[in-house]
């Protein structure tokens, strides 16, 4: 997946936090941190899709490439390129409304890579969107954090065909200064995206009933709500709005890692997990035209985020109770009204699974005083011992706050008003006398909503990974969502890595074999 400028910096997040949780306790204190990178104030790209008769949606394969090369492992592959194509016929934002493609060169000389040709590829459909801002079409390159070849690199040098799609984002405005990135145009612009791939079935190489979805963080959510909404008539008209091609917007497969979402009850599972931790370390993050500023704050709960955060914890329980998830026994995973039961000895199972897998791999765990280890396997994990390590990073109020302050508030506004709420509890506690997001907005941006309902076409296959010290979001979201797949029959792939903070792309070799296993 790219790791463009915007992309780069919302990830680097995830590690400097890990960074900033390390150290001691301090007083309350603010650092004013420079942009870590600077670019051009204003992002226009060529449409290479327009006519003079608007935006074609045919796409023709020896039309508007370049071939290129790139070096991946120590051998060269050769793709064509198919950039900045416009995915719409009625686009709002020709900068993030295109998609980009790249094909192997063999496949337009009838030869295969491994087990696919021109027609058996997949599609890797990889977004770049992080924290719901504008996500720009994405590109083979190297990874500018890590220094080594991206998730579309990779997929190329193994046969895939990349088509990475770009979407609007929070941040946006339309030439006459309403906002035109809101909830919910980027779940709509992905699933328009896959109706042109669709469309264009025949008219390129690969299979495009394997489109395999990926993205991180909020770009990780919006791959499961792909996912979880594939073709159903809610987005029917936004989708018309924008002129998308006449096809479906179902997909394969989802790869999600550290998803933001089911933003509904989202403040309930942050608060159900990290109650009792008073301190938080957080990182607060503005953004606009790709100049990022970024605001690192710890201090200690106030007495009224100390009262939140127990009415919170308080609601979550009712909430996972409702939904009968059941584990792979067949037992039905609940909580009682303190928060405790099943459901909180699942999550905890996850993290000893994953500290187990660890240890197996050859990571020394004996230094950590909340595990229990006997014969050389992780027996017993102190959670309360175990979330205190990890420790708090967000307020009561994660992601829908009583100031309006948060990135989902600001992701739920509408044309004229920058931030909403989208919660009950909020709206009601809201000290600047906020207004409540549309509800049909709200139920569109949360795939727990579509879910085993009639009219949706569901993927078979999913692999949603949370890293084991990601505080960005309670585990207890992502696990409720791959609970209730594996509930329904699908074939789910989950897993808390050890010691990993809230980011993505990090095992690109398990993946791409994920992907392998699953595309016959």
């Amino acid at each position: 997946m790219r790791m463009g400028k915007s992309k780069w910096l919302l990830l680097m997040l995830g590690v400097s936090i890990l960074a900033v949780a390390a150290e001691n306790n301090q007083k309350k204190t603010e650092t004013q941190v420079q942009p870590a990178m600077e670019a051009k104030k204003e992002m226009k790209i060529e449409p290479s899709n327009k006519t003079s008769e608007g935006y074609n949606l045919k796409f023709d394969a020896n039309k508007n490439y370049t071939v290129k090369t790139a070096e991946v492992n120590g051998k060269t592959i050769t793709y064509r390129a198919y950039e900045n194509i416009v995915y719409v016929k009625n686009p709002v934002d020709v900068n993030y409304q295109t998609i980009n493609i790249y094909i192997p060169e063999e496949y337009f000389k009838g030869q295969s890579i491994g087990k696919y040709n021109e027609k058996t590829a997949p599609l890797f459909f990889p977004n770049s969107v992080g924290g719901y801002m504008p996500g720009a079409a994405g590109k083979p390159e190297i990874d500018k954090r890590t220094g080594k070849e991206n998730a579309s690199l990779v997929a190329l040098s193994r046969g895939y065909i990349v088509s990475a799609p770009g979407a609007r984002g929070r941040s946006l405005k339309d030439e006459q200064g309403n906002y035109s990135g809101k909830a919910p145009a980027a779940i709509v612009d992905l699933k328009a995206a896959v109706r042109y791939l669709r469309f264009n079935d025949k008219n390129m190489p690969g299979n495009a009933e394997r489109i395999i979805s990926n993205g991180t963080s909020a770009g990780g959510a919006l791959s499961a709500l792909l996912g979880a909404t594939g073709n159903n008539k809610d987005y029917e008209p936004y989708l018309k709005e924008l002129g998308a091609a006449d096809a479906k917007d179902d997909v394969f497969a989802v790869s999600a890692y550290c998803p933001i979402t089911n933003l509904d009850y989202a403040n309930e599972a942050y608060e159900w997990m990290f109650s009792d931790v008073k301190t938080y370390k957080k990182i607060q993050i503005t953004m606009l035209d790709y100049n990022v500023e970024r605001k690192y704050t710890e201090g200690t709960l106030t007495t009224e985020e100390v009262s939140r955060s127990a009415d919170l914890k308080k609601m979550f329980p009712s909430y996972v109770n409702s939904l009968k998830l059941k584990d792979k026994k067949g037992k039905v995973l609940t909580l009682d009204k303190n928060g405790n039961g099943s459901f909180k000895e699942q999550i905890k199972k996850y993290y000893i699974d994953s500290a187990n897998k660890a240890m197996a791999n050859g990571t020394e765990l004996s230094s950590f005083e909340f595990l229990t280890i006997k014969d050389g396997k992780v027996t017993d994990l102190d959670y309360d011992k175990y979330i205190a390590y990890m420790g708090r990073q967000k307020t009561p109020g994660a992601f829908d706050n009583v100031d309006l302050s948060t990135g989902e508030n600001n992701l739920f506004g509408d044309k004229t008003t920058d931030n909403k709420h989208f919660t009950k509890y909020m709206l009601e506690h809201s000290t600047l006398n906020g207004q409540m997001a549309d509800k049909n907005i709200i139920k569109m941006m949360n795939p727990m909503n579509y879910i085993g309902t009639k009219g949706t076409t569901l993927p078979k296959y999913w692999r949603i990974r949370h890293g084991a010290v990601d505080k960005d979001i309670s585990l207890a979201i992502p696990a409720i969502l791959a609970l209730k797949l594996e509930n329904l029959g699908k074939n789910v792939d989950f897993a808390s890595p050890w010691g990993t903070p809230h980011s993505g792309d990090y095992d690109l070799d398990e993946l791409f074999t994920w992907i392998d296993s699953i595309v016959k």
